[in-house]
This record gives structure tokens, sequence and C-alpha cells, in this order.
């Protein structure tokens, strides 16, 4: 079995104008995880450049797992994640606070509407910005559904609500699981547009996993988990 390895892609997201070495949004140092009878990472480690990174694997290699691991939301059984000073393993909440993470699949907001699902995200987001959620909300069609409920909303719309807030909300680090998956052709092409215009961004990194890398959108590297 292919181990995971992490390669990092276009020469100028290392690099900066000026010459000097591009500092990660993300590390990962040595990072290990498995469920009973089945290790996924082993010393798994990378550098989360500015831009678009992919996490690119078959099903079972660990992509959603991976995601979840960044997020917090499962804890590595060795190894260290790291944005800025703050540490997942030793500083959680300054941590999380940097990081955007919905699960697709939860049904942990279905009470409540779209709108409020928003409002959430604001109180939760220091630096979201209401200008992109606007855009974001008529781009994708979501202006007839912000008043109804989530568990009324199709599985495509109420991924077009995740895939609003999550490019909407201004962390450092913003990650995406499967994001194309049951969005309309129009959606699909507009998230692709937006991660191409976002690829260069000088400070913030997009992780997206997903079976293959996002047509026309540079990527600053790919963690290649096997097929």
């Amino acid at each position: 079995m292919k181990e995971p390895h992490y390669t990092p892609v276009a020469q100028q997201h290392q690099t900066s104008l000026e010459g000097n070495a591009t500092t990660a949004v993300l590390q990962l140092k040595g990072l290990d995880f498995g469920y009973p009878g089945h290790q996924l990472f082993t010393s798994l480690s990378a550098d989360i450049l500015p831009g678009v990174t992919l996490i690119q694997g078959g099903d079972g290699r660990g992509k959603t797992t991976l995601v979840r691991l960044l997020a917090g939301d499962l804890q590595a059984d060795a190894g260290q994640l790291q944005i800025g000073a703050a540490s997942m393993q030793e500083q959680a909440a300054a941590y999380r606070q940097q990081v955007f993470w919905i699960d697709p699949r939860t049904e942990a907001f279905d009470q409540i509407t779209a709108l409020e699902f928003f409002e959430s995200r604001r109180a939760a987001c220091p630096a979201f910005d209401e200008r992109i959620l606007g855009k974001l909300v008529d781009c994708l069609d979501l202006a007839p559904h912000t008043h109804k409920k989530l568990f009324m909303l199709s599985t495509g719309s109420k991924r077009k609500v995740w895939m609003a807030a999550a490019f909407a909300s201004g962390a450092a680090v913003t990650l995406l699981d499967m994001p194309f998956a049951a969005l309309d052709k129009a959606s699909i092409g507009f998230i692709l547009e937006f991660l191409q215009d976002v690829s260069d961004h000088p400070q913030r990194a997009w992780v997206l996993a997903d079976y293959e890398a996002p047509a026309g959108v540079r990527l600053a590297g790919v963690i290649a988990l096997g097929d």
C-alpha cells in the first residue's frame, strides 16, 4: 500500500515576490492516526501553504478522517497540528478559532433556518465577511431558501449553505470535504471560480478533500493518500 505523502505544487506558492520563503498557514508534524486494525497515517508531515491544497485519495483512504483531524474533530494518536502559535494539542481553543469546518453530513443545525445558521457563524468567526456572504447567497441561488429550516432543504441546497458560510468565514484555514457533491452544474462552476480567485491569497489556506483536482484551480500542494 502506497504511503500518504505531501507534495508542494507551484513554485510561486512557495516563494514570496521578494524571494523569501512563504510561511505555512497550517503545519502537520509526524501525524499518526488509525482505527482498530487499520492504520491510516504514520508520521504524516506537511506545510499547508496559502492558497488551495488538495487532499486526494480513493474510497477508504482517509480523506474525511484527515479533514476531521485538521479540524480538531478527531484526536491524532501522535504528532502536532499548528496554526501560527496555536497548537491543537496544547492550545485547542485558539487553534479551532482559526479553522472553519462544517461536516456536510451533519444534522446538528437542522432545526434552524439558513439565516440563523449564518448568524451563528458570524458570532463564531471574527473575520466573517458579509459582502462575500451576500455574493454567495446570490450566485448559489440560496435567497429563496434562507428562511427555511435546514431539514427542509435538499442535500445540494444544504451543502450550498455550508459552502457560503465557509467562504465568508474569513478563517485562516477553511476545510472542505467533497465540496462539489450534490451541487448543480452552475454552482460547481461558481465554486471553481471562487477557488481560483483565492488560490493566490497570501495568508489564508483552503484545504479540500476530493477524488481529483478541481478543474482550472491552481494548487499550492497535494496530500496524496493513494487510490
